[in-house]
C-alpha cells in the first residue's frame, strides 16, 4: 500500500501523521454513533416526534418524499464535510447528517422498540453491527489491500437498490428478508470500500470526512440488520 501511494494521501503520509489520522477519523465515528443514540434519545421522548414518526412508520409513498429529502441533504452535508476552507463547515456536514439518519431511522426504531419493549432488537442488531464492522476494519487494516475495484459493484448496486425500494414505496410491497440480506452485503462492501479510499485518496486534514463516509455505512448496515431481526420476530 505504501509502495503505490499518492503521496498527498494518508496511505503516503509518515506514520505518525498516519496514525493521527486514523486516531481521529474513528473518534468522530464513535462520537457521531453516540451524537446519533442521543438524538434518537430525545426524540423518543417527544410526544409530537413519535406522533410524526409513526405516521412515517405507516406511510407507503410518503416515504418517497423523505427518501428524497434525505439523498438532497446527503449530498449538501458531504459536500459540506469536504470543505477545505472551513473546519467550522466540516463539522456542519457531519452534524447535518447525523440529524437527518436519526430523523429517518426514527420509525424504524419506534417499530422494534414496540415489538421488545425492552429494546433487546436493538441493543442485539446495534452489537452485530459493531462486530461486523470491526471485522471489515481489521481486514482493510490487516491486508493493506487497496478495495477501489468495488466502486463500479456500489454503483450499479447502489442505483438498482434505489430502483427496487422505489418500486416497493409506489406499488406498496414488502421487500422482504432476502433484500435486507442482500442490503447487508452491500453495506458491507461499502465499509470495505469507503475504509480503504479514506486511506488512499483522503488526505490527513480530512478527517471530518472520513468519519461521515464511514458513519453512513454503518447506519447503512445497522438498517438493515435490524430489519432482519425484526423480520424474525
Amino acid at each position: 500500500m505504501e509502495q503505490y501511494a499518492n503521496p498527498y494521501s494518508v496511505a503516503g503520509a509518515v506514520p505518525e501523521e498516519r496514525a493521527g489520522f486514523i486516531r481521529r477519523t474513528y473518534a468522530h465515528l464513535a462520537l457521531a454513533i453516540l451524537a446519533f443514540v442521543g438524538i434518537e434519545f430525545l426524540l423518543f421522548q417527544i410526544p409530537a416526534a413519535v406522533n410524526l414518526g409513526m405516521a412515517m412508520a405507516t406511510s407507503g409513498k410518503g416515504w418517497l418524499i423523505v427518501l428524497g429529502a434525505f439523498m438532497v441533504v446527503s449530498w449538501i452535508a458531504n459536500h459540506w464535510a469536504m470543505s477545505d476552507t472551513s473546519k467550522g463547515l466540516q463539522y456542519a456536514g457531519l452534524g447535518l447528517f447525523i440529524v437527518a439518519e436519526a430523523i429517518i431511522f426514527l420509525p424504524l426504531l419506534l417499530v422494534a422498540q414496540q415489538m421488545t419493549p425492552g429494546g433487546e432488537l436493538i441493543g442485539q442488531a446495534g452489537v452485530a453491527t459493531l462486530f461486523v464492522f470491526a471485522g471489515l476494519t481489521a481486514t482493510v487494516f490487516i491486508t493493506k489491500k487497496d478495495f477501489s475495484f468495488l466502486r463500479g459493484f456500489l454503483v450499479i448496486g447502489g442505483f438498482v437498490a434505489i430502483g427496487v425500494i422505489v418500486v416497493g414505496l409506489i406499488f406498496g410491497f414488502e421487500l422482504g428478508t432476502w433484500f435486507s440480506a442482500a442490503m447487508v452485503l452491500f453495506a458491507s462492501v461499502a465499509i470495505l470500500y469507503k475504509t480503504s479510499n479514506i486511506m488512499h485518496h483522503y488526505r490527513t486534514e480530512q478527517h471530518v470526512a472520513a468519519a461521515l463516509a464511514l458513519f453512513a455505512s454503518v447506519a447503512l448496515l445497522f438498517w438493515y440488520i435490524l430489519r432482519i431481526f425484526m423480520s424474525r420476530r
